[in-house]
């Protein structure tokens, strides 16, 4: 996608005030670059450096050290210097000595890191820059081990940030700031930008989200930080999240869909596997088993004596309040930002292609999300099962909106037979919905819940929905992972009518010319999955 007309990245903001700007290297922006090439950096590339500026010229220098990256804490064979035996295993992991050793890996990666960053900050000195340069030390997101990266939890959320900032300007700095010291500050990378303007004395344009931390344009601290969690690679989920110092909130809209979905990248981890092994063997404790569980709608967990996230307190009288004042505040920030992923990812990008603009555009101007963002809160929400809720959710599936209808039929899925089977009429006439979402998920509910003259016709327009040469692109991802939901032995049993179906799912395309080379991996990762399934069927 792209940034609407007018939109910048913020370091071109520092480039037009006089900054040379560098990145090394990496570009996971999931945004095209505004301008194109050479609009952004005056370097991006792994030999990007702040030496090669123009003499006495400003510098902004980013430096990315990859060596903790998911990939490299399972890499093998590996030299140890952390001792497996010593490191603490979370709550939420089993402990073996696979989970030992990935953590083990992991500590060490960190120590090679901090060895690199001291290079860089070495150079600064060499330079007769130490004094004259404030740097930025984080981390992009949780562990790269399961439950950590792709979670909106605090496992997932929560990163280290150190901040040096030199004598000469520690009039730029906060009155919490201190060397050596520490801040209960809540700060989220949303304020990077701000804040990296405001250092340089840029105010920050309005349409930044984010509050800046340091500077001349230093804005009041957060009350709270989101999270959220969508499509992770070729799986899909919504999750959406808030904290404050003490409590954090999670509201899941995907309740069906467990946190361990089965995703490649995050399969290859050993520490994946084995988790995953202990749990269908029945050999997990309860906080260890949910991960692979259906999620609950809600979670609230108390960050200062549960630091794991392993005692949701949402059902408890006792935090009722807390529960309350977050969940309030998170959806008042979905309705302030008017939260896009409550669309079908298609259908956003239908919508906003439309209007000939891009999502932002369309989140601004057509989008209903005051009817959007009910109908998924009823779909998801447990407390409401059972008080009519599946009468309201058969009378959404007649709404002009299809998000709405979309939101009805994941309703009806996630309640399961009894549901799926009072609004079969309903979930049939979906079938031939003018939405291609509508159609998919209606499919899904009736393939997996429904009776058995539903079977044949959801699998068919299932396989046919499945094709990326025939349909849009998320369109037919969502009806792979359609698919991977059905009971194995839907597709692997011996019936003449299953054979035909695994030769029409053997015959998917799994290559699309001019796809972005993102988005390469996912069908045939999902067909993979499938047929992996299919082989434990029989």
């Amino acid at each position: 996608s792209r940034l609407p007309d007018g939109f910048r990245f913020f370091p071109q903001f520092l480039r037009e005030a006089g900054y040379y700007v560098t990145n090394n290297s990496k570009e996971d922006y999931n945004l095209e670059k505004p301008g194109g090439q050479g609009a952004v950096w005056h370097e991006s590339s792994r030999q990007a450096h702040w030496r090669n500026r123009p003499e006495g010229a400003p510098f902004f220098s980013v430096f990315n050290f990859t060596v903790t990256h998911e990939s490299q804490i399972r890499r093998r064979p590996h030299t140890q210097v952390h001792d497996p035996a010593g490191v603490r295993v979370p709550a939420y992991h089993p402990d073996t000595a696979e989970v030992r050793q990935d953590w083990a890996q992991y500590h060490d990666k960190l120590t090679e890191m901090d060895a690199l960053v001291g290079e860089r900050l070495a150079e600064l000195e060499a330079a007769g820059l130490g004094d004259d340069t404030i740097v930025f030390y984080w981390a992009d997101h949780g562990p790269g081990l399961p439950r950590g990266k792709r979670t909106a939890l605090q496992t997932g959320l929560h990163v280290p940030l150190i901040v040096s900032v030199p004598g000469k300007y520690r009039h730029l700095a906060p009155p919490d700031y201190e060397d050596g010291g520490s801040t209960d500050r809540l700060v989220g990378f949303i304020d990077f930008a701000p804040t990296m303007l405001s250092l340089a004395g840029i105010e920050p344009p309005p349409h930044l989200q984010g509050r800046a931390f340091l500077g001349a344009h230093e804005a009041e601290p957060n009350e709270f930080l989101f999270g959220f969690s969508d499509r992770m690679d070729e799986r899909y989920d919504l999750v959406r999240s808030v904290r404050d110092k003490r409590y954090l909130y999670a509201r899941n809209f995907l309740v069906d869909r467990p946190y361990g979905q089965r995703l490649s990248y995050q399969m290859e981890t050993p520490t994946s596997r084995v988790w995953l092994r202990l749990f269908q063997e029945g050999e997990l404790d309860g906080a260890q088993a949910a991960f692979w569980r259906a999620k609950p709608s809600e979670e609230l967990y108390d960050l200062a004596n549960d630091p794991d996230l392993v005692n949701n307190l949402a059902g408890s009288a006792e935090h009722e309040a807390e529960r309350e004042r977050l969940a309030a505040a998170l959806r008042r920030q979905l309705m302030t930002i008017r939260d896009l992923s409550f669309l079908p990812e298609g259908e956003m990008h239908r919508r906003a292609a439309d209007m000939g603009g891009v999502p932002w555009t369309y989140g601004q101007g057509g989008y209903q999300i005051e009817r959007v963002l009910p109908a998924a809160e009823l779909a998801t929400d447990r407390s409401r099962w059972g008080s009519g809720d599946i009468d309201r959710l058969t009378r959404m599936l007649g709404d002009p909106d299809s998000a709405v209808r979309a939101w009805a039929t994941v309703g009806l899925r996630t309640r399961g037979v009894e549901a799926v089977r009072a609004a079969g009429t309903e979930l049939r006439l979906a079938l031939d919905d003018p939405s291609p979402p509508v159609r998919i998920l209606a499919a899904e509910a009736l393939g997996r819940f429904g009776e058995e003259r539903d079977l044949a016709p959801a699998v068919e327009l299932l396989l046919a929905s499945a094709s990326i040469e025939d349909n849009d692109f998320f369109d037919a991802l969502l009806a792979l992972n359609a698919l991977d939901y059905l009971e194995p032995d839907v597709l692997g049993a011996q019936s003449p009518q299953a054979k035909a179906w695994r030769e029409r799912l053997h015959a998917l395309p799994s290559e699309l010319e001019g796809l972005d080379r993102r988005f390469r991996n996912y069908v045939p990762r999902l067909l993979e999955a499938i047929w992996l399934d299919l082989e434990g069927a029989n």
